[in-house]
C-alpha cells in the first residue's frame, strides 16, 4: 500500500498545484486576461501569430504545468505497480505527458502546443472515467460524472458549433473541461492516500 498512498500524495499535489498555479498566473498578468474570453494556455503564451507573453505570468505558467505533469507521470508508474489496471493507467500517463508537453511547449511553439493540448484534454477526460475501474461508491459516481462533463463539453467543443458556449466563451468552455479533471485529481489523490485496504483502492479488480 506504500506506493499506492504515495501516488495519492503526487496525484492530489499535482491537481492542487495545477490550479493554484494558474490562479497565481492569472493575478500577474496585465489588465485584459479574461476567464470568459481567454484561453488557460494564454497565461503562458497566446497563438501564432504575434503571440504575446507576459512575464512572470507565464513562467509560472509553464513550470506550474511541467511539475504537475511530472507528477502525474510519476503517480501513474508507482500505483499501476498496485493497481494493475492498463485501461486506467494508460490515459492517467497520457494525461501526465499531455501536462508535461503544455509545460515545455507554450502556445507560441506550434503545432506541438496543439497537439499535446489534445492529448492533455481527450486523455484527462477518459482517465477520470475510467477511474471507476479501481474506487469504490459514491467517488466511483462522482468520477463518471466529471469525466463525462470534460470529456462532452471538450468533444461538442470541437465537432460541434462553439456558438452553444457563448455564454461562457471560449475561456469559460476551457475551464468547463479543464476543471473537472483537475478537481477530480486532488480528489482521486486524496482516495488513494486514505486507502487501507486493497478493496478499498479496487473496488472492481
Amino acid at each position: 500500500m506504500k506506493n499506492l498512498k504515495l501516488s495519492g500524495l503526487l496525484l492530489f499535489l499535482a491537481g492542487s498545484i495545477a490550479l493554484m498555479g494558474i490562479i497565481t498566473a492569472e493575478a500577474f498578468y496585465p489588465a485584459g486576461y479574461s476567464t470568459r474570453n481567454s484561453e488557460i494556455s494564454d497565461l503562458g503564451s497566446t497563438v501564432q501569430p504575434n503571440s504575446v507573453i507576459f512575464h512572470p505570468s507565464a513562467d509560472i505558467f509553464n513550470a506550474t504545468m511541467l511539475t504537475a505533469g511530472l507528477l502525474v507521470l510519476a503517480a501513474t508508474f508507482l500505483q499501476h505497480k498496485h493497481l494493475h489496471k492498463l485501461v486506467f493507467s494508460i490515459p492517467l500517463g497520457l494525461f501526465g505527458l499531455g501536462l508535461t508537453g503544455i509545460g515545455l511547449f507554450p502556445g507560441n511553439m506550434t503545432p506541438y502546443h496543439g497537439i499535446f493540448s489534445l492529448l492533455t484534454f481527450t486523455s484527462g477526460g477518459i482517465a477520470v472515467i475510467s477511474s471507476c475501474k479501481v474506487v469504490a461508491p459514491p467517488f466511483k459516481w462522482v468520477a463518471i460524472a466529471f469525466g463525462a462533463i470534460a470529456l462532452t463539453t471538450f468533444l461538442s467543443a470541437i465537432f460541434m458549433s462553439k456558438t452553444i458556449f457563448a455564454f461562457i466563451g471560449d475561456g469559460g468552455t476551457e475551464r468547463w473541461v479543464a476543471y473537472p479533471i483537475l478537481l477530480w485529481l486532488t480528489g482521486f489523490g486524496g482516495y488513494l492516500m486514505n486507502a487501507t485496504t486493497e478493496t478499498e483502492a479496487s473496488s472492481t479488480r
